[in-house]
């Protein structure tokens, strides 16, 4: 994608179809007039009484609790310097947003349009009674020292600026496992920081907590070494400035134990590199571009472990990790603010949680077989579901032992319980998702390219990195459509009615000629048949041309299905095909089979669907909890429609017995775990959330995806194909792009995963022969 295409796109993302990234949503009923007696007046006089009686029930009977404001000036803001407080405001919102899906934690944005540093601070605590926490932002140092100081000193809440400590604490508990794994002690280990700026001092200050001795430590900035003879320092690098006589990067370099990176990009040289001591720890993470690039790193010292900031190498360095979960265990706890043992406490957690084993979730995420602590996994990954239920405990414990707790938490596993809970309001399954079709992206055939939106979802594909696409459709319409929306790159392009391909349409005709010839099938009307695109587009699968396909936009279901199951057919052991949605809802993700194939299944039918679906929600490292839903429970209705399913269950007990399943089910017990415990505590789903419903017939389960699609704006991804033989996926008719996307990359983790089950079993033949 060109830079102004990536420049539109991203104008139109904060643009449409709503400008802004937040929004403030009611959290209680206001349909009648009565509802709103009780939001407004007279109704609201009562808590407004209360809280005047006692501040403290401000928590009680309003946000606050869970409200925090993200505050600049504008003045220091990501890489763009100096823009002000209107400018900043995007980023702010954006900080907002993953302070939502991260920690379930909503913010209100302020820029507040000042410099001085009185104003600043008279601004902030002047509108702090709205709010639970401050998270400052991008304020440049050295005001940015002041104003942290002044506020946590003077305001009985929450107050972090987070590019000062968020980069701090992550990069802390990632410098504790990599000495740990070099075998090297903080305390006597030599480092260097590049940078001087709030982040800089941040982790150096921190470092020492640790244990890191203020001797071992030199810090540079544009200038060079900040050395104490150098005049007119700032109070923050006069306190980091070095007695040694030296003046540069390099010389600083030369034995070091440790770099750390907050500077400027391709500053350090493999010459400075080979003159670290053993075991060199470099965490070279100025964005976008590191002080040395990945690659070139790693390449110049075997020995090294090296973190970035960036997310497509190990050891990320990122501020997600921290803030989002900071903020949580401090609200929780209604923390009067986050103090050095908090934020230490944080790392120990972020450090020790890299240690333990990694949930199959995030391995699949991150295309790994097994992420184990090690040089290449030294912090969490960003996606892993653990951090909410390990760092915010560790948070709230730390403020409770210090002293700056007002509401201590009494039941750890009730609360790791409800932490678990926030995280189901997100959508990170499609983070994950599009992660891992990243890891190894496919090949994947756009049978409909010559279609507007079809086309601008292959080029988000490969822009992104998911998948590699191949364009069928006419030729001069795809191209003309790619100039429109700027998709510059060299993607292979092929039209199937062209005289061009007609020796790939021979080919072609002549290996289904074969398969069919004596199913009515002639020679002719094979070639012939090649010059239909869903046809064309499943050869190309078949002979290996291509590794996925995605078709389905502007035809009908069934007619796309049709030469999906002549030509390509079903896996082996396969006994029919089936799909399954997946939905974003808020109480997480919810899969829904069978969406598209199967009309009025049998009872075997049913158990089939039922252990396709499980083996695709495992696919995404989710362990399935399924209710077989009907309009009865458990034998209440006699009913054929009924009998049907209480069957299927019978026979998924004795052929899956370790398959979490029961019913058969009314939707709301399933779905609701106290009515189901209170009316049914023999099921086998008490206690447990269900993540996977298997309807009794297609009209039911089509018509719930679609409610929830349109009604409640869950975002859809699917149909999923279940039982084929090879990655096919098939749209519904005029998907959104989003949509498309979001099914190219379930096309691409299909292909993976059927690559390594044909790796798999190529291998154990082999042995076997060997043998």
């Amino acid at each position: 994608m060109s830079k102004q295409s990536k420049r539109r796109e991203a104008l139109v993302y904060h643009a449409k179809p709503t400008p802004g990234k937040i929004q403030v949503v009611p959290t209680k009923k206001y349909a009648t007039q009565r509802d709103l007696s009780l939001a407004y007046s007279p109704g609201v006089a009562e808590p407004c009484l209360e809280i005047e009686k006692d501040k403290n029930n401000v928590y009680k009977y309003t946000a606050k609790g869970n409200l925090v404001a993200v505050i600049s000036n504008g003045t220091a803001v990501l890489g763009l310097g100096n823009i002000g407080p209107e400018a900043s405001k995007p980023v702010m919102e954006g900080k907002g947003l993953l302070f939502k899906i991260f920690a379930d934690i909503d913010v209100f944005d302020i820029e507040v349009n000042t410099e001085n540093v009185e104003e600043f601070v008279q601004t902030v605590k002047m509108i702090a009674p709205t709010f639970g926490g401050i998270n400052l932002e991008d304020i440049k140092a050295p005001e940015a020292f002041e104003i942290e100081r002044r506020l946590k000193a003077e305001l009985d809440i929450p107050v972090m600026h987070d590019d000062q400590h968020g980069t701090a604490i992550i990069s802390a508990a990632a410098l504790l496992n990599a000495l740990e794994i070099s075998n090297k002690k903080i305390e006597d280990v030599k480092i260097v920081i590049s940078g001087a700026g709030a982040a800089a001092i941040s982790c150096t200050r921190l470092y020492q907590a640790f244990g890191a001795k203020r001797d071992n430590i030199v810090m540079t900035d544009s200038k060079g070494v900040i050395r104490d003879d150098r005049e007119g320092l700032t109070p923050e690098k006069t306190e980091f400035a070095t007695h040694r006589k030296i003046d540069t990067l390099e010389e600083a370099m030369n034995n070091a134990d440790v770099f750390i990176g907050l500077s400027t990009a391709n500053i350090v040289t493999p010459e400075m590199l080979k003159s670290m001591a053993k075991n060199p720890i470099v965490f070279a993470m100025a964005n976008p571009d590191p002080e040395i690039e990945y690659q070139l790193a790693i390449d110049t010292r075997k020995d090294i472990i090296m973190a970035t900031g960036r997310s497509d190498h190990p050891n990320q360095v990122n501020n997600v990790l921290g803030f989002p979960f900071i903020f949580r265990g401090a609200l929780d706890v209604r923390a009067t603010k986050i103090n050095e043992e908090m934020k230490m406490a944080a790392v120990k957690a972020l450090a020790n949680l890299a240690k333990e084993p990694v949930p199959e979730q995030v391995n699949i995420a991150y295309g790994e077989t097994r992420l184990t602590y090690g040089k290449d996994y030294i912090i969490p990954k960003p996606f892993d579901p653990r951090l909410i239920a390990e760092v915010p405990p560790a948070v709230a414990k730390a403020a409770m032992e210090s002293g700056v707790a007002k509401e201590p938490i009494e039941d750890w596993e009730k609360y790791k319980e409800t932490l678990l809970e926030r995280l189901g309001s997100d959508n990170k399954i499609v983070r994950l998702l599009t992660n891992r079709a990243k890891m190894n992206p496919k090949r994947v055939v756009y049978a409909e390219a010559d279609h507007l939106d079809v086309l601008k979802a292959a080029q988000i594909a490969h822009d992104e990195g998911i998948a590699i696409p191949i364009l069928l459709g006419r030729r001069e319409t795809i191209l003309q459509l790619m100039e429109e929306i700027e998709f510059e790159a060299n993607v292979q392009i092929i039209d199937p009615k062209s005289d061009e391909e007609e020796a790939r349409k021979n080919k072609y005709a002549k290996v289904y000629w074969e398969q069919r010839k004596r199913k009515g099938v002639t020679l002719y009307s094979a070639q012939k048949i090649m010059r239909e695109r869903n046809y064309f587009a499943a050869m190309m699968v078949n002979e290996g041309d291509a590794d996925a396909l995605i078709s389905g936009f502007s035809r009908s279901y069934p007619s796309v299905v049709k030469p999906m199951l002549e030509l390509i057919g079903l896996a082996k052991n396969a006994t029919r095909i089936a799909t399954t949605n997946l939905m974003m809802t808020q109480r997480g993700p919810m899969f829904l089979s069978d969406t598209s194939i199967n009309i009025d299944p049998t009872a075997e039918d049913l158990a089939k669907i039922a252990q396709m679906t499980a083996r695709t929600v495992r696919m995404f490292g989710l362990e399935p909890v399924m209710a077989m839903i009907s309009f009865s429970n458990f034998g209440s209705s006699p009913s054929p429609r009924t009998t049907k399913v209480r069957d299927a269950v019978k026979l998924l007990h004795e052929s899956n017995p370790d398959l979490i399943v029961d019913g058969e089910l009314q939707t709301d017990f399933a779905l609701n775990s106290e009515m189901l415990e209170e009316m049914f505590p023999f099921s086998k789903l008490v206690g447990k959330k269900v993540n996977t419903l298997i309807f009794p017939s297609l009209d039911s389960a089509n018509i719930t995806y679609k409610l929830l699609k349109e009604l409640n704006k869950s975002e859809s991804i699917g149909p999923i194909m279940m039982g084929m033989r090879k990655p096919v996926h098939i749209l519904q008719l005029d998907a959104s792009v989003d949509e498309i996307v979001n099914m190219t990359a379930i096309a691409v983790i299909d292909a993976q995963q059927k690559e390594r089950k044909e790796l798999e079993l190529k291998a154990s033949l082999e042995n076997v022969s060997a043998s």
